[in-house]
Order: structure tokens, then C-alpha cells, then sequence
């Protein structure tokens, strides 16, 4: 099974790329956002920690989001808790999907985190600023200091270019980024 793991900043059109591919895609952010709703146990785990914030089930993005802009040491601690879920997940994303000749990984903190294998093929989603910027402002709920705070513990876009085998530049079209994954696909099989 080939992986492969789709970098780049936030907003820059990571997610749209990971689907065009055609192969199952394991979205780190859904997964997330699933587990507020559902996961019981780490909610229970979350208001333990900070209690303050996390204080009622599903838990609610704004819980998360005040908890973070209070206190940095809070986005650890959230941190700590759904990652080790995720990589739950990712384990049983993989093993469902073991027959598949690709799999594609849509993980935000894929190399901070260290969940990418040796042998992944990296894609970075390479975007103007200006389209970014004027794409995650129209997001509900965009919050200008959270997205910084978010930007801090990423690796910066040139670290993630050396590390990448591939880069498509995302002009936010879907004629240029279809063109773009079929090259890619060919070179990798």
C-alpha cells in the first residue's frame, strides 16, 4: 500500500487535493470533529484537564477554542488527548484499507507529530497567501488569533517543500489541481 501525506499551510487547500486523488482519504480533521460529538471518554478525559472549559457533551468548538486562546499549555493538553485518538483511528483507517493500492493521509500535524512513515510519498499543497487568507476568513467561525496560535507549532511551509516529493500549486481551480494530481499519480505507479 502506497500512503500519501498532503502538506501545507493551513488553508491552502489540503483536503479538496486529498480527494481529488480517488483513493480513501483519512481526514484528521473529521475525525476530530467526531470524536467532539461522540467520544465520551475523551470528553471525560478533557474535562479532567481543564475543566473550565470542557464542561458539557458533545463537546462544542467554542469549549475548545476558548480553552486554547487562555492558556497555551491547554492546546497541549488537548493536544495529547485527541492525538492519541487519532492515531487510534489511523490505525483502523489503514487496516480496513490494507487491500487498497493507495491510501491518502489528510492529517494537519502529519510531520510535527511525527505520523508519517519513511516510506510515504509527501505532497505539498503550495498556495498564494493572499488565497489563503481570503479563504479561511470566509470560514464560519474564523478566529484570527486561533489561527495564529495554530501557524506557532507548524513547521514552516519551506521546511515542509524540502520534505515533500511532490508540490502541486493549488490556484484554487479544479481543472489545475485534477491536471496536477493525474501527473503525480502517474509518476508514483
Amino acid at each position: 500500500m502506497i500512503r500519501i501525506g498532503i502538506l501545507g499551510d493551513i488553508g491552502s487547500g489540503k483536503s479538496y487535493v486529498a480527494k481529488n486523488f480517488g483513493y480513501p482519504v483519512f481526514n484528521a480533521d473529521d475525525e476530530v470533529a467526531k470524536i467532539y460529538k461522540t467520544n465520551k471518554r475523551i470528553f471525560v478525559k478533557l474535562n479532567k484537564q481543564i475543566p473550565k472549559y470542557i464542561s458539557k457533551f458533545p463537546i462544542d468548538k467554542n469549549q475548545i477554542t476558548k480553552a486554547i486562546l487562555s492558556n497555551k499549555k491547554n492546546l497541549k493538553k488537548i493536544i495529547y488527548i485527541v492525538h492519541k485518538e487519532i492515531r487510534k483511528k489511523l490505525k483502523l483507517f489503514l487496516r480496513k484499507h490494507k487491500h487498497q493500492k493507495i491510501v491518502v493521509l489528510d492529517i494537519p500535524l502529519l510531520l510535527e507529530n511525527k505520523i508519517n512513515n519513511q516510506k510515504d510519498i509527501l505532497i505539498f499543497v503550495d498556495s498564494k497567501k493572499k488565497d489563503i487568507e481570503k479563504r479561511i476568513k470566509r470560514r464560519k467561525n474564523f478566529n484570527n488569533k486561533l489561527f495564529n496560535k495554530f501557524r506557532k507549532i507548524q513547521f514552516t511551509s519551506a521546511y515542509k517543500k524540502r520534505k515533500s516529493n511532490f508540490i502541486i500549486k493549488n490556484n484554487f481551480t479544479k481543472k489545475f489541481v485534477i491536471k496536477s494530481v493525474i501527473n503525480i499519480l502517474k509518476e508514483i505507479r
